[in-house]
């Protein structure tokens, strides 16, 4: 009697004007300051897409970036950089591209696949029925709390298609089959029950 119950609803997607925004921001901020906080673009990516990939590169970025960091620190130059500075330095710069382009390819791309799956998941289950809403009188819910009425479905002419085969058809689960039997038997027992009185 008990089942699964429905399936949680997909949270709306974010707009795509505040997608933009995000993006530009965290594109400016590794741009900015030649790649010292290109980390942060990268942990953004991997909290949004939840990766074990976009984990990996964030890691790894956020560990050249802190090689970077201690190199500079520890440049014995008094002008200028030296040896370690010019090498933290090359480093912090040379992590900017790879990870504006990489950020921006896979959080355009995740944030595609969200939109196209909210896409599917609105469309209607049955090709050829339009979903319309109409107004219905309540009717009694035998105990339980009412809910709103079900949607008018209405049938459209539909073209004709090739004819698909069915799916090949499984056996019902044993629980199934015993649900069943326990309702027909109440069903004999409530019929013999109104004859009997």
């Amino acid at each position: 009697m008990h089942g699964h119950g429905y399936a949680p609803p997909h949270p709306p997607a974010p707009s795509e004007g505040s997608q933009v925004t995000l993006r530009v921001l965290f594109v400016v901020l590794a741009v900015i300051t030649c790649g010292f906080l290109a980390w942060a673009a990268m942990l953004r990516l991997a909290l949004v897409t939840r990766r074990t990939l976009d984990w990996a590169l964030f890691t790894v970025v956020a560990v050249l970036e802190a090689t970077a960091v201690v190199l500079i620190a520890i440049d014995p130059g008094k002008d200028g950089f030296e040896r370690p500075g010019n090498a933290g330095m090359t480093i912090l710069v040379s992590t900017v591209i790879p990870v504006v382009a990489y950020y921006l390819t896979m959080d355009i791309r995740h944030c595609g696949q969200a939109r196209a799956a909210q896409v599917m998941y609105q469309q209607p289950q049955f090709p050829g029925y339009v979903q319309q809403q109409q107004p219905h009188p309540q009717q009694p819910s035998y105990g339980y709390p009412s809910q709103a009425p079900p949607p008018h479905v209405t049938q459209t002419p539909v073209p004709p298609v090739t004819h698909t085969p069915p799916p090949p058809s499984r056996p019902a689960p044993a629980r199934i089959n015993q649900v069943r039997a326990e309702l027909d038997e109440l069903s004999d027992y409530l019929r013999k029950q109104e004859g009997g009185n």
